[in-house]
């Protein structure tokens, strides 16, 4: 019975109010929409828009993003409602804890590293990469031996970025949002001007069909193993384009929405979380939905998606450079470059805060869960953070771990969406500030197009993510179990519901 005890909304809670395991409170609800906006907008917007045209879903990639859209929003108002009930650091950890037990809390933790440390790590090799195309474009060329692991031996650009971030965010959340505030308004105004200009060059021919006819696809070179799980367990052939493209292109796509419950990490530190966490939630996803949109509408009608590789690390570029424009691509590199260190920064604050929230609970060691009096940060969870997500992005090829964090933040989205449910009828007396609108429905949509995204990843990634999840356990076993605070004090579960245990 001990795997499923769950910590009562009241002691996580009080938990916040201690003082050396208390966050700073300094974020409003346009810091919490911006945060949201500035880890979705990043190398996305200029890399898969391009590649999902041309590889699965032609000019209907539009509508791939807006199915992504839809599956996120379906999950993001269930966030929204957990996030202003329980404003306690951990987001989607948090919820589980308070609603599923503690083994499935632990699982959606060991799950969220997945989402953020390895997306962390991945980003920051994007960033190294856009780097050398902006410093190339002066002249400026950096040594093979530094510049990434596939040809040489560290990738220091990487590593550096990381170092630097982990300064920023120990020093204070206030001094990261302004950051972000300041990178995030530079690069959406760069995806405006893409969208601005490119509608010039627009050819609404390019966009006929708007559906391309389903293709035959020869599959992967490991058969089973790289084809969407889809395709094994029903016996599809292999096809692209058609219905069954735009689908494909959505899970693809997803990537792009990763990370918008990382507002919801930052719950703790919200001036007035009841208000700001479902309007930072709800109005980031929005804003980086138009935004998808509009620029995919924009690559498939300025070029062709016949004509655009899908293997392109910067398709949108190319395709300005083909019509005779160019001076975008610079734009776009600069663009995507200092988006890039917007994304790789809020990913990270998300890990220190998941972390922090498990140590807080002693799922993980509680000497990390202290935070410094001056800055009101988990200095020491920073520290560990940053140094591991560096050692990644310097030593590891991350083009195949990055895979992961679609089915890990997709697998927190059902878990999220189901406990929801379960909150409603274990303490329907609780104060909520924001309530899901037929929760039953939409939670249950929400699970079915979540699942049905997994689904259509290749059996290779669901290998590994099973593989990560076993190890997960053993370290649960073997050490989170013994050490949870709900072992050594049972009364902080969740089964009392005395009158003096109602939320403030």
């Amino acid at each position: 019975m001990s795997l499923w005890r769950t910590k009562s909304v009241e002691a996580s809670i009080a938990d916040t109010e201690e003082p050396e395991h208390a966050l700073k409170k300094g974020l409003g609800a346009l810091d919490l929409v911006v945060f949201g906006v500035g880890v979705s907008v990043g190398a996305g917007i200029f890399v898969l828009t391009g590649q999902a045209a041309a590889a699965s879903a032609g000019p209907a990639v539009a509508l791939s993003f807006v199915i992504a859209a839809v599956a996120c929003a379906l999950a993001a108002v269930c966030y929204a409602e957990f996030a202003s009930t329980v404003p306690v650091a951990g987001s989607a950890y948090t919820f589980s804890f308070a609603t599923l037990g503690e083994l499935v809390a632990w699982t959606i933790g060991w799950d969220l590293v997945l989402e953020f440390v390895v997306g962390a790590a991945a980003v920051s090799t994007s960033f190294s990469a856009y780097l050398q195309v902006v410093l190339g474009q002066v002249g400026i060329t950096l040594p093979a031996a530094v510049s990434g692991v596939e040809d040489g031996v560290v990738n220091l650009p990487a590593a550096l970025l990381v170092a630097a971030l982990t300064a920023v965010i120990a020093t204070g959340i206030r001094l990261s949002s302004r950051l972000n505030q300041v990178l995030t308004a530079i690069k959406v105004a760069v995806v405006l001007l893409v969208v601005v200009v490119g509608a010039f060059y627009v050819s609404t021919a390019n966009w006929s069909p708007f559906v391309p006819p389903s293709q035959g696809s020869a599959g992967g070179e490991d058969g089973a193993l790289t084809a969407p799980l889809v395709q094994t367990l029903f016996g599809l052939e292999p096809s692209v384009y058609g219905a069954g493209g735009v689908v494909a292109a959505a899970a693809l796509v997803f990537f792009a929405f990763i990370g918008f419950d990382v507002v919801a990490t930052t719950a703790e530190e919200a001036r007035r979380p009841q208000r700001d966490v479902p309007v930072g939630i709800l109005g980031s996803l929005a804003v980086v939905t138009v935004l998808y949109v509009a620029v995919s509408l924009v690559i498939t009608g300025v070029r062709p998606y016949s004509d655009i590789d899908p293997e392109d690390a910067a398709p949108l570029a190319t395709a300005f450079t083909a019509i005779g424009v160019g001076w975008m691509g610079s734009v776009v590199a600069v663009g995507a470059c200092l988006g890039l260190v917007a994304v790789t920064m809020i990913l990270f604050i998300g890990q220190t805060r998941v972390a922090f929230a498990m140590a807080r609970d002693g799922l993980l060691p509680r000497s990390l869960a202290r935070t410094d009096p001056r800055t009101g940060t988990p200095v020491r969870i920073t520290l560990i953070t940053g140094t591991v997500i560096a050692l990644l992005a310097a030593l590891v090829p991350l083009s195949e771990l990055s895979l992961l964090v679609n089915i890990g933040t997709l697998f927190a989205f059902i878990l999220v969406s189901v406990g929801v449910v379960v909150l409603r009828r274990t303490r329907p007396d609780l104060q909520r500030s924001f309530r899901v609108p037929a929760v039953g429905v939409v939670a249950t949509l929400s699970v079915l197009a979540c699942l049905y995204l997994m689904l259509n990843l290749t059996l290779e990634t669901w290998l590994r993510f099973v593989l990560w999840m076993v190890l997960g356990y053993v370290v649960y076993f073997l050490y989170a179990r013994r050490h949870s605070v709900l072992a050594l004090h049972p009364e902080r579960t969740g089964t009392s519901r005395s009158d003096e245990e109602r939320p403030r």
